[in-house]
């Protein structure tokens, strides 16, 4: 499995640690799993750290969390995409994370899966480095922080009921 690079991380991700900050807001976000033919998911590589994850981030005022999901996947992974299904909700206290700018939040994550409808991969330079359709037989070799490997693990059991946690 590769590591991620925590020296050159912008923000910290905290998951069930000891020397955790205590957050200070809990802020909607959103994760889109896109499955293409093949066995393949939608993965972005973060820029700051290097580490793989589903296509995703805040939910903005004004948007829902579906149009907030269609916009995350098209700016960070340059494809558009239709939410088919919504598939958990990850709430855990545990998971902190501490952006660069020193907020310290409780992730609230809504996980959707979503059908592709167009465009070509790739990353938008600014969160993201790269996008591209990964066979989930390799997903257990990429760099993924652990809350991230529940979603994906969730993500690709298609007809499981959806996750509350």
């Amino acid at each position: 499995m590769t590591t991620i690079d925590r020296t050159a991380a912008t923000r910290q991700v905290y998951f069930h640690d000891s020397l955790a900050p205590g957050a200070s807001l809990v802020v909607p976000s959103v994760f889109v799993a896109v499955r293409w033919h093949h066995g393949t998911l939608l993965l972005v590589r973060r820029r700051d750290s290097g580490a793989w994850e589903l296509p995703g981030g805040r939910v903005d005022v004004g948007e829902t969390a579906v149009e907030a999901a269609v916009r995350e996947t098209a700016e960070e992974a340059g494809v558009r995409v239709e939410v088919t299904e919504f598939a958990g909700l990850f709430s855990d206290p545990g998971h902190v994370v501490r952006s660069v700018d020193g907020e310290v939040r409780q992730q609230f994550a809504v996980l959707f899966r979503a059908r592709w409808l167009c465009g070509v991969p790739h990353g938008d330079q600014h969160e993201t480095s790269d996008a591209a359709w990964v066979p989930v037989a390799a997903l257990e070799g990429l760099a993924m922080e652990p809350p991230v490997r529940l979603w994906v693990a969730q993500a690709i059991a298609v007809g499981e009921p959806p996750i509350l946690r």
